[in-house]
């Protein structure tokens, strides 16, 4: 930085005397006489103004005269500014060749044989050490930065990365996992949690969508199972997202392991994905922490353990809270243009994608959710800006070109997810939910004060109480005690406003309506709206589940309490001369309500060992007919089909179709002439009975029955009877 000041304003003479410590003697104390006027050089014979500043003769050209042509109009020896970019202090009637005028560090640049700043005489090395050696601004000069190395800097970055909050957060996730699920993962080859129907089920629908993407994309939506029927993997939700896990293993055994991983990570995504909401929502993390909690470990997840399409919630919040990140928007602060972000936005709509790939069950709600965000949204932007703004918050070109692409991918997949439902619509019209199926589903008031029995705390304790529900299973919505005292609390004590509040109370309490279904005053004017106007809504049978909401809603509420007494346990913080153990309770007690929260989810959920593939369905030929059939036992036949993806006619989903039904009437006489004809009508090649399944069943005595005359051939293989249906 220039420090020249202008002359004749009384101060003294910088040019009388030298900088201390430069070693410039003083001849004379009277005023030195006025510089010449610079020699004007004729056009081509100067130095140029770069070899000016660099102090060095142009080659070819003479040093002396020449060079002491200034660029900037400054009197002969005011050296141009340096490699540093700064001028020196030398005033205007300072004596050309004057070493007191050199830059900093100048003389110490020069070799021997160079031409330096004294009217040309040479500089020696002695002098220029010395004039180094005592250059009083060296002590003001920067200190050189350190060299790292790549792999240090490396490591530093993988460093900054472990300790980042989202990494923790992710983390501990996983870890509190694993812990809340347990024992899932101490026998995952073998057992599966809740049950062995519906999970075997889901642990199937993982494993065909990972095996045909990879062999024969085109027939994603013809599954192996229900042979002959068409459109078979549309029958229920598909969870087509967890298709990349499918793609690692082959056969019953990897598809145990996949469901069981997929299992413990579906109820860390939910906790991550509710932390980063309530967190970009404007909580603390410890707010955000019994949030996540309540969302991932509610009791009512208990019993949809059989229900991985229920369970996977973690893409709903994970996506609310990256679009809220991407438009720079907190619950707290409201809009803050700086902190847009258009890639954070797209990637909350690929999300939101990725969760509706699961499931329509849950995926639908939500679609109708994030319009009504959208259209909320917009509408409170235009009026804000138009009325309320003083200075109008811009919201950009390539927010909005996110938004539009991102808000493009979201609808393409819906409708071509929901394509093939349709078409099982019009060829299954009886799979259509009616009035009275959602009557028997709906829970009623007391569901959402009762608990699952798989519940640790309050499962014994609700014993009662479940045996008066009419399908306990879809019934028992309890989402924590401890979460409803949180929410209440964070009506009156929050770090959230009064309307904020009001409006969070109202979204809980409107679920909770459109939760009880036809048992609140009949629907008439809330579930069955949904139902008869919204397309797709007709395709839930189960209202019960939309308690996801509910819990959310209460999960900020009480991450606003949370937040709240963590303020208030950091004013409390004691003076430095008291002793720190009386600041340290007042900090651990904000953390109780986390592990009240967590201890509500804690589960006694049953991991009975799943029935393993009889041998002989290794090496049958395909199209089968495993018997016993039925909605359960179907289930282990599908899982049992992911040793190669034999086309079989058993199966099982949200609805039966009818062909499935007509084959389990026809074969109950089998083997006879009718059934068997029937079977070959339908292209069925084998049909296996196993012996131990069939016991009170009407295919009890199949295995003896005679089959002289009817064209088929019978052996016995570990406990399965195998049928070979000739043509």
């Amino acid at each position: 930085m220039s420090t020249e000041e202008p002359t004749g304003t009384g101060k003294r003479d910088a040019a009388a005397e030298p900088p201390r410590g430069q070693g410039t003697p003083t001849t004379s104390a009277s005023p030195k006489p006025a510089a010449p006027p610079p020699p004007v050089a004729p056009p081509g014979a100067g130095p140029t103004s770069s070899d000016a500043t660099k102090g060095l003769a142009p080659s070819g050209a003479a040093a002396g005269p020449a060079r002491a042509t200034a660029t900037d109009g400054k009197p002969p020896g005011t050296p141009a500014d340096k490699a540093t970019g700064k001028a020196t202090d030398t005033p205007a009637d300072k004596a050309p060749g004057t070493a007191a005028e050199k830059a900093p560090g100048e003389a110490a640049d020069r070799g021997p044989g160079k031409v330096a700043d004294n009217g040309g005489a040479p500089a020696t090395e002695k002098g220029a050490a010395s004039a180094a050696a005592t250059d009083p601004w060296d002590k003001f000069a920067p200190a050189p930065l350190p060299t790292v190395s790549r792999p240090r800097r490396l490591l530093a970055a993988m460093g900054r990365a472990c300790a980042h909050e989202w990494t923790l957060a992710s983390l501990a996730g996983l870890l509190l996992a694993v812990v809340m699920t347990w024992p899932t993962l101490r026998y995952p080859a073998y057992t599966i949690p809740q049950d062995i129907w519906d999970p075997t089920l889901q642990a199937w629908q993982m494993a065909w969508s990972g095996h045909i993407l990879t062999t024969d994309p085109g027939q994603l939506w013809h599954a192996n199972a229900f042979f002959p029927d068409r459109y078979t993997f549309a029958f229920s939700d598909t969870l087509l997202g967890y298709a990349p896990a499918g793609l690692i293993g082959d056969g019953p055994v990897a598809a145990l392991i996949r469901y069981n991983i997929m299992y413990v990570l579906v109820h860390a995504l939910a906790f991550v994905g509710a932390y980063a909401l309530v967190r970009q929502l404007g909580a603390g993390r410890t707010g955000a922490a019994v949030a996540g909690a309540a969302f991932a470990y509610a009791p009512w997840r208990l019993a949809q353990a059989g229900h991985m399409h229920v369970l996977s919630t973690g893409g709903i919040a994970l996506a609310l809270a990256m679009l809220a990140r991407g438009h720079g928007w907190s619950l707290r602060h409201g809009y803050r243009p700086a902190r847009r972000h258009a890639g954070w936005a797209f990637a909350g709509w690929l999300v939101a994608a990725w969760q509706i790939s699961l499931g329509f069950g849950i995926g639908l709600p939500f679609a109708y959710a994030l319009a009504v965000v959208v259209v909320v949204s917009v509408i409170a932007y235009v009026i804000r800006r138009t009325w309320f703004w003083g200075v109008r918050r811009p919201f950009g070109a390539r927010l909005l070109v996110a938004d539009l692409l991102g808000g493009v991918a979201f609808a393409a997949t819906g409708v071509l997810l929901a394509l093939p439902y349709f078409r099982v619509a019009e060829l299954h019209p009886y799979a259509r939910r009616t009035v009275e199926e959602l009557s028997f589903f709906s829970v009623t008031a007391n569901g959402f004060v009762t608990a699952p029995a798989e519940s640790r705390i309050w499962g014994e304790a609700h014993a009662a109480a479940r045996a008066g529900l009419p399908w306990a299973p879809e019934m028992t919505m309890l989402p924590g005690f401890i979460l409803y005292g949180l929410a209440v609390a964070g009506l009156f004590f929050s770090i959230w406003t009064v309307r904020q509040r009001l409006l969070l109370l109202l979204g809980a309490a409107l679920t909770i309506v459109l939760a009880m279904g036809t048992r609140f005053f009949g629907g008439t004017y809330t579930y069955l709206l949904l139902y008869e106007n919204l397309p797709g809504w007709d395709g839930i049978r189960t209202p019960g589940r939309l308690v996801i909401w509910t819990t959310l809603f209460l999960g900020i509420l009480a991450a606003g309490a949370v937040g709240a007494l963590v303020e208030r346990a950091r004013e409390t913080r004691p003076e430095p001369a008291v002793p720190y153990r009386l600041g340290f309770w007042p900090r651990l007690a904000t953390l109780v309500p986390l592990v009240l929260v967590l201890a509500e989810g804690l589960n006694v959920t049953p991991h009975p060992v799943v029935p393993t593939e009889p041998a002989a369905m290794r090496t049958a030929a395909g199209p089968m007919l495993v018997l016993p059939s039925s909605a359960l036992i179907d289930n282990n036949v599908m899982l049992w089909s992911t040793d190669g993806f034999p086309a079989i006619v058993n199966g099982n989903s949200g609805f039966t179709p009818q062909r499935l039904n007509d084959v389990r009437q026809v074969s109950a006489s089998f083997p006879d002439q009718q059934s068997i004809e029937y079977l070959r009508e339908l292209g069925v090649k084998t049909v296996l009975i196993l012996r131990d399944a069939v016991i009170g069943t009407p295919w009890e005595g199949a295995a003896e029955r005679p089959v002289d005359g009817l064209g088929v051939t019978r052996t016995e293989n570990a406990g399965t009877v195998v049928f070979q249906l000739a043509g």
